[in-house]
């Protein structure tokens, strides 16, 4: 997320999704409690070993936000039903 997500990841009626894994539960429940104090929809994406598919969305954010000009107010969601 760019620092303009970081300071408000509202975007009208949806929160931004902030991911996050690793294999402590105790510390995936502080980080959990932190992202939604920060008004993110945190999502649980499994043990630390997903890291490593978790960093590409970076760079798909910085592709997005710089080549297509989303610039720095876009943000991923997921959406459940």
């Amino acid at each position: 997320a760019s620092a303009k997500t970081m300071q408000n990841p509202v975007f009208g009626d949806q929160r931004a999704t902030m991911f996050y894994c690793g294999d402590d539960s105790t510390a995936k429940a502080i980080v959990h409690r932190l992202a939604d104090e920060l008004d993110f929809d945190p999502v649980d994406a499994g043990p630390l070993e997903m890291a490593r598919h978790l960093e590409p969305l970076a760079w798909l954010y910085i592709y997005l936000a710089v080549n297509q000009g989303m610039g720095a107010n876009c943000a991923f969601k997921i959406l459940q039903r």
